[in-house]
């Protein structure tokens, strides 16, 4: 069991603010002190702060290695997760620093924690009991093993890890630990739901092709950063008409869309002819989940191109999914229309979408250097190579 002693306490205490590898060099006086435990500790609350502010609110905590600080999930998403699940009996398979689990055992009468270091078995035991989490148990193993013997349970919850054995990281489905492709079928029999995790850089059409029983796919963002694919399984339904869902966690609201495939297939495309006054660019979960005619559907805008995941209209539409910009200007990449438009520029934020070009190329011919308030989309619309001025609103 991990012990900590007063004066690593102590020390922790005091240097709790500190830049951790500047106090690694300088330590100062460490008699008694478990330094490493100390420093891990340090680092751990640090992390907490921005990414577990409930956790990090709670003395006491203890904190495990940098890679499982660096894997867990944020409170954010945690907190989306738990909306998605409940039921009386729950068990997390892959259990690491227990922070999905700590949030999602919350909606049932009893929890299992699972998980296969005993490190992070121990780390978690004495977590949950200062969390408050009195309902639960931790059980040290492979999830395989756990499976096999457990009883039917209403949701199972597991996070793959998604590195191989060289610390590499791994994004397909088989490449995971566990494999789903492999375990599903033991996994419907034992429980009617199953929240699977995974890594954002999943492809999420390959991943659909060999994984049934899907009825949701959550695509979670957080501040229109891509954090995670969520994975709903029901044992009792078939797939036909899953859902995604694209949410967009923000500080004060969140967007959410939801849509199924066949909407989107069967969707009809409004195409613009020209540049309205207005630019919108869709967050990154609706990015990932694939939401491109429908948006032309649901919202008063046009897309650019049928390849040009942009949208514009003449109105302002404050209730888009995603960045909108006043459009200052629109020309092409003539030499004349460069000069008139971008004489005097010194730096300008520059993306491209569905143009021959990449930001490095472009930035090296227009000699302009990143950053300001100023942004140039380099996209095509009717089949124009153009250049977007605009201004973010």
């Amino acid at each position: 069991m991990i012990e900590i002693g007063e004066q690593t306490w102590q020390f922790i205490t005091r240097h709790k603010d500190d830049d951790v590898r500047n106090l690694a060099l300088h330590p100062g006086c460490v008699d008694g002190v478990d330094l490493s435990l100390a420093l891990r500790q340090i680092e751990g609350g640090q992390i907490a702060l921005r990414k577990l502010p409930s956790w990090a609110a709670v003395d006491g905590l203890l904190y495990p290695p940098h890679i499982s600080m660096e894997q867990c999930s944020s409170e954010q998403t945690a907190l989306y997760k738990s909306s998605l699940l409940t039921g009386d009996s729950f068990v997390d398979l892959t259990g690491g620093f227990g922070v999905d689990f700590s949030f999602l055992s919350r909606n049932f009468k009893r929890a299992i924690y699972v998980e296969r270091q005993e490190l992070l078995c121990e780390i978690a035991s004495h977590n949950f009991a200062l969390l408050g989490l009195n309902h639960v148990d931790v059980k040290c193993g492979q999830a395989s093993d756990v499976l096999g013997d457990m009883s039917p349970v209403d949701c199972v919850y597991l996070d793959p890890a998604r590195r191989d054995q060289y610390g590499r990281k791994v994004v397909s489905v088989a490449d995971c630990e566990p494999d789903l492709t492999q375990i599903l079928p033991s996994l419907l029999a034992k429980s009617k739901k199953i929240l699977v995790k995974y890594s954002p850089m999943l492809d999420l059409s390959l991943a659909l092709n060999v994984l049934h029983h899907v009825t949701e796919v959550h695509v979670v963002a957080v501040n229109n950063e891509c954090k995670e694919l969520l994975f709903l399984f029901e044992s009792e339904k078939q797939d036909a008409n899953m859902k995604i869902i694209c949410a967009n966690l923000k500080k004060d609201s969140d967007d959410i869309f939801d849509f199924t495939k066949e909407e989107e297939r069967v969707s009809s495309c409004r195409l613009a002819e020209n540049v309205g006054a207005y630019l919108y660019e869709p967050n990154a979960a609706l990015m990932k989940g694939g939401a491109y005619k429908l948006l032309s559907q649901r919202y008063p805008v046009f897309k650019l191109d049928l390849n040009t995941h942009l949208y514009t209209s003449e109105e302002l539409v404050s209730d888009f999914p995603g960045r909108i910009f006043r459009v200052d200007s629109c020309f092409s990449m003539g030499k004349s229309d460069l000069k008139q438009h971008l004489s005097g520029l010194k730096s300008a934020n520059i993306a491209v979408r569905n143009f021959p070009q990449t930001v490095a190329q472009l930035r090296d011919r227009l000699k302009l250097k990143e950053g300001g308030d100023l942004f140039l989309f380099a996209t095509t619309i009717a089949d124009r190579k153009v250049l977007l001025k605009c201004s973010k609103i």
